[in-house]
């Protein structure tokens, strides 16, 4: 299971010492709003962990905790995953790969989920060799839509998946590393 570090986080995959900070943050009706719109249960998040270990031993990606490398206090969760039109099973190679996140409220507004996806960003390109990236979002959920084109990532309009129509992002491995390039002469 691979540890990311970027200039404030630390990513660690899923265990159960995470539980109770992603409860507390899965709870919240605000961080849920644009999810699953309800907040989740205490069991509900244990089944999480248990399943996104299981995936990081049988595919080696899945979900990190996002963890303040200065205080130890985690802050968000992360995730490369397969991005399903419905209940596909794993794993399935038709299944566009897709970066994620969430942060707890008190995160917001500081730049970490960009910071963060840009390392999973650099993982699924450069250790897993994936071709492309998609992320997706509830049509409101503008704060998530302007993390993804920092990124770089081309909007595809409102498409179909997890059973409702969400605004798309996509990004391919030659666009990531031509920005890189530029930002890095910047």
């Amino acid at each position: 299971m691979t540890i990311l570090t970027t200039s404030r986080l630390r990513l660690e995959p899923f265990a159960d010492e995470h539980l109770a900070d992603m409860n507390a943050m899965n709870s919240d009706p605000e961080v849920m709003r644009y999810l699953s719109g309800k907040p989740e249960t205490l069991d509900e998040t244990r089944a999480i962990i248990d399943r996104v270990k299981a995936r990081w031993i049988e595919i080696g990606y899945s979900w990190w905790a996002l963890i303040d490398r200065d205080s130890g206090r985690f802050v968000g969760a992360g995730c490369l995953q397969n991005l399903r039109r419905e209940a596909t099973p794993l794993p399935d190679p038709d299944c566009p790969l897709e970066i994620g996140w969430r942060l707890r409220r008190d995160a917001q507004g500081r730049g970490l989920a960009t910071e963060a996806a840009t390392a999973i960003v650099d993982f699924a390109f450069d250790v897993r060799a994936a071709d492309e990236l998609l992320a997706v979002c509830d049509p409101d959920n503008t704060a998530s839509a302007s993390v993804m084109a920092r990124l770089g990532m081309q909007p595809l309009g409102l498409q179909h998946w997890y059973g409702k129509d969400l605004t798309t992002y996509r990004i391919d491995a030659a666009r990531w590393r031509a920005n890189a390039a530029a930002r890095q002469q910047d």
